[in-house]
């Protein structure tokens, strides 16, 4: 059954993006529509002392929080970020107001002539400054939106029974999503009803930060997902935002309101990867063997808290990589400062710590004089191991294999050995990562959200997906119709999903963690394995199911305590690069990839998150430069701010390793996020592998090599 699953199939949106058919936010039309553009903070904290706004051509509207009728707070995590900013603002970017309009260069126009007045106050725009014990204080009496510690074994003991103590500092910076489509909704306001179309990834999300932000019951607010380009987190949160923003304006002109951010305007002002700061220090007995680690991360949330809580828990519940590491203390915050948010980005919270800690398995390898690799086959999880958290470790490791493959194809060895004894302007270097994505929320989070599916039997004898997942550019159309084929055993093509339109559609979460395949196809397989009991006489008919943890599953959300997941994804990656030692250029020559995802639903689909995801993981290794100075990004257009292309893009070999999951449907665990991790840490290995260099901070800046 593996292999029917597995086999690729033409993508169902395959025709329609192809021929430019595809309609996006862009593209949406309503009779007496106006677009709106919005008033951003020029400074990164301040009072706003007076606004001055020219009088208003006639069908010219301003849209602020006074026409916010609700709550003038966006429904996240907490309920700190405002849809408009009341007296102060606390990021360069931030929405102050927007003016409304049917004349795009009108808009414009009157934006010009805005003139605001501020009140400058004392910020902070790094982590270490944020953390100063007289720091001005941005959020609560520590700068700290969330502070999370947790242990396991005796960390304590194994650092007084130490016979060295290896430490390491390891820095992660700001990555932009670049999704090909920039932010863009509709709001639309008729029959004491509001509808929000957008370019998204969590239509539920939408939906209720839209409510509180009217006052409004939920039945009367309406979300519906058109087709969306691109978002890898960046549409998890920020269309809450700009929904509820289009929401009250579309409320106060009794118009439907179009709001489509430009480039530059995306780049500026929407959530970005978390930089981090990652210390590790790691304890070693006289004989070399690692007895505890003791891990402190530190996340830069930016000026509201946003989805930095989960961003945060996924980076500590990577604190001991793929490795058994028998004491463990660990200590995570999510930091505010003045900058502009940071939220969900493919990996969330994991890419930053596995750099860290891969980076550090190779400090610990050059102390001992080994070979980076073989320390970490030492530690390796396997099955009957505990988790960093004190889960249990329930499923074959397939590791072992996974690195022998890879090892055996790139000659990892021979090649090692070799490039870091030579000299002369262009090197080469080779390096390892092992990494795993752990599948579904963190904790206890999958249980909380209890993803419902329905699967509808329509009278013409097709059959209906009815979910909130949405269809961004990774196959979820084609993933969940074929897996709910094949359980039915009917043509792909008598399977119908539909762009979700809340209400139609039950709540089955987010699209978000590498998710939809395992929990929520889980439940779909579920729903068409009971639809299948059911006669073909009994005509239309309606199966709904919700999603709940195995019973063996136990989380203490409180000591963060137990399995932080049902399972994981594992990977290996080996990266060969080559190093311009005059001009610091690093070039990709070749990445193998081997992943354990369960089984594939789809290979071609695998393949394709798999390309997309090393190439993004280089991106952010070796180009994707993003500063701040003095809350000001540096890079705010796609001219400053570098991407690979496809010339940038090396060969890759990849493969996949079947290890069903019994809960997966058809076998299935995550993928999506898996295949960004291990890139960024391999490439950095291999650069030092080339250079002599240890690599503690990505992306690898030319200057750095050239020193």
């Amino acid at each position: 059954m593996s292999e029917e699953i597995s086999a690729p199939v033409r993508r169902v949106d395959h025709d329609e993006k192809c021929r430019g058919e595809a309609k996006y936010v862009g593209d949406l039309k309503f009779d007496g529509m106006l677009y709106a553009k919005t008033v951003r903070s020029t400074r990164p904290r301040a009072k706003i002392v007076s606004i001055d706004i020219p009088p208003l051509p006639e069908g010219y509207f301003i849209v602020d929080r006074h026409d916010v009728p609700g709550r003038n707070r966006v429904k996240i995590l907490i309920y700190d970020q405002p849809f408009f900013a009341e007296e102060t603002v606390n990021y360069i970017g931030e929405p102050i107001l927007l003016v409304v309009g049917p004349d795009p260069d009108k808009i414009a126009e009157i934006i010009d002539s805005i003139r605001i007045e501020y009140e400058d106050l004392p910020a902070v725009f790094t982590i270490e400054q944020a953390l100063e014990e007289n720091s001005p204080k941005i959020f609560g009496e520590n700068n700290c939106f969330v502070d999370y510690k947790y242990t396991k074994g005796d960390p304590d003991d194994a650092f007084s029974r130490a016979a060295k103590v290896i430490r390491g500092t390891y820095r992660t910076g700001y990555q932009e999503h670049l999704y090909i489509e920039p932010q863009g909704v509709v709001g639309i306001c008729e029959d004491g009803k509001v509808t929000v179309y957008g370019s998204m990834q969590c239509p539920y999300y939408i939906k209720r930060a839209v409510a509180e932000g009217l006052g409004w019951e939920e039945n009367r607010v309406r979300v519906v997902q058109v087709a969306t380009g691109g978002a890898f987190g960046g549409k998890e949160e920020y269309p809450s935002l700009i929904g509820g923003q289009v929401a009250f304006a579309a409320l106060k002109t009794g118009r439907p309101v179009k709001l489509i951010f430009d480039r530059d305007e995306d780049i500026l002002a929407t959530t970005k990867r978390h930089p981090s700061v990652v210390d590790i220090a790691a304890a070693l007995d006289e004989e070399g063997n690692i007895l505890a680690f003791d891990v402190d991360v530190k996340f830069d949330a930016g000026a509201y808290a946003g989805l930095s809580d989960v961003v945060l828990q996924r980076g500590i519940f990577a604190a001991s990589g793929v490795y058994n590491i028998p004491n463990l203390r660990v200590r995570g915050r999510a930091v505010a400062t003045n900058n502009v948010p940071t939220g969900a980005f493919r990996g969330f919270g994991g890419p930053q710590v596995f750099f860290a800690v891969e980076s550090h398995m190779d400090r610990i390898a050059e102390e001992l004089g080994i070979n980076p690799l073989d320390l970490r086959k030492k530690y390796l999880l396997k099955k009957g191991d505990t988790t960093c958290t004190g889960g249990l470790v329930r499923q074959d490791v397939k590791l072992p294999g996974m690195i022998d493959r890879a090892v055996q194809k790139s000659d990892y060895y021979r090649k090692w050995e070799q490039y870091r004894r030579q000299n002369g302007k262009i090197r080469r270097g080779i390096g390892i990562s092992l990494f795993y994505h752990g599948c579904g929320f963190t904790g206890d989070g999958e249980n909380r959200i209890r993803a419902k599916v329905t699967l509808r039997r329509r009278a013409d004898g097709k059959y209906e997906i009815l979910v909130a997942n949405t269809e961004m550019g990774q196959g979820a159309f084609t993933t969940l119709r074929k897996i709910a084929a094949h359980a039915l055993g009917v043509p792909l093509e008598d399977v119908i999903y539909d762009f979700p339109d809340t209400d139609r559609v039950p709540d089955s979460g987010p699209t978000v963690a590498s998710r939809t395949t395992m929990i929520v196809g889980g439940v779909l397989k579920l729903c068409a394995d009971e639809m299948k009991k059911i006669p073909p006489e009994r005509g239309e008919v309606e199966v709904t199911r919700t999603y709940q943890h195995p019973d063996f599953i136990k989380w203490d959300q409180k000591t963060l305590h137990g399995d932080s997941y049902p399972t994981y994804s594992f990977g290996v990656n080996i990266v060969e690069v080559e190093v311009d030692t005059i001009t610091g250029e690093i070039t990709p020559i070749k990445v193998w990839a081997e992943y354990d995802v369960g089984v594939a639903v789809d290979e071609r689909l695998m393949r394709g998150q798999i390309e997309g995801g090393i190439v993004q993981g280089l991106g952010y290794a070796l180009l994707e430069i993003m500063e701040a100075r003095d809350g000001l990004l540096q890079q705010r257009t796609i001219t400053d701010y570098i991407i690979p292309t496809a010339m940038d893009v090396p060969e890759i070999e990849s493969e996949t390793v079947e290890n069903p999951y019994d809960y997966g449907p058809f076998g299935a665990k995550c993928a999506g996020e898996l295949t960004f991790v291990g890139a960024a840490p391999a490439a950095a290995s291999a650069v030092r592998n080339a250079t002599g260099k240890f690599i503690t901070k990505i992306p690898i800046k030319p200057e750095e090599i050239i020193e």
